[in-house]
């Protein structure tokens, strides 16, 4: 199985979500108003599992496929029916929310919640995904603006495509990046410095990941606003000693393949 649990879980009602939810952020608020606001996340988490014995504490989950393996731990799993992850960071971000969202699929689950125990009074943030891994297995393809013929791009396509089909189209673009980065060889051969150029020469070598010489790669998960990304990265182009990028954009239902140079 290319994800592999150590639990079953079991998925609830949004009312049945929210009154656990109910339940684990009294617990929360009390602990934080014990504690204060400057401990480690782990600190809560295991105060929480303490106080909570029906909630299971970083639960592994394994997504493999071929020889890649990553190992993920979920921070809360409260009675097998919902996801809670805790942060101690400034404010909850977009890559909180991504990460919850990634381990809702994981774990079949349509409801989470994130929790912040770093600021004067704790902030949380539902978050929901209705959408199950089997249903995200054969997203549309657009290849329309990729260009096969330039280095690495059948790899690219291939080995992404055999990944998602996999897996699922959902999941952070993160672990579709380490996928490629394995299948290349490792970070020893994959992440490579590149010449950065300005008005007066060479600046600065900055690591990109590379298919082949010169030819660079890379993933995002945008849901609109592509254009933009592509002004940036063809800058990007011009200023360095790269003669392409091969760019993937992946989405719930979309995957959009695009030969930058």
């Amino acid at each position: 199985m290319p994800i592999t649990r150590t639990t079953e879980t079991i998925r609830p009602t949004q009312s049945e979500f929210g009154q656990i939810a109910y339940d684990v952020m009294n617990c929360v608020y009390e602990i934080h108003h014990e504690f204060g606001r400057f401990f480690d996340e782990a600190v809560y988490k295991r105060e929480f599992a303490g106080r909570m014995p029906s909630m299971e504490l970083e639960l592994p989950v394994t997504v493999t496929h071929g020889t890649f393996s990553k190992l993920y731990k979920l921070d809360v799993l409260a009675h097998k029916r919902g996801i809670f992850e805790f942060k101690a960071a400034e404010s909850i971000a977009s890559r909180h929310r991504g990460q919850t969202i990634n381990y809702l699929l994981l774990f079949d689950l349509p409801h989470g919640k994130l929790i912040n125990v770093r600021p004067e009074r704790v902030s949380d943030e539902f978050v929901n995904c209705h959408l199950r891994l089997d249903a995200l297995r054969n997203p549309a393809v657009d290849t329309s603006k990729f260009e096969p013929a330039v280095a690495g791009s059948a790899f690219f396509h291939d080995h992404l495509m055999s990944v998602i089909k996999d897996w699922g189209s959902g999941l952070e673009t993160g672990l579709y990046e380490e996928a490629l980065t394995h299948f290349l060889g490792g970070e020893e051969r994959v992440l490579m410095p590149v010449p950065v150029m300005g008005a007066k020469g060479h600046l600065h070598d900055q690591k990109m990941r590379l298919l082949a010489p010169d030819v660079a790669f890379k993933l995002t998960a945008f849901p609109d606003r592509l254009e933009a990304f592509e002004v940036h990265a063809r800058r990007l182009i011009q200023h360095t000693t790269l003669k392409a990028i091969h760019w993937a954009n992946i989405t719930h239902r979309h995957v959009t393949f695009t030969t930058l140079r």
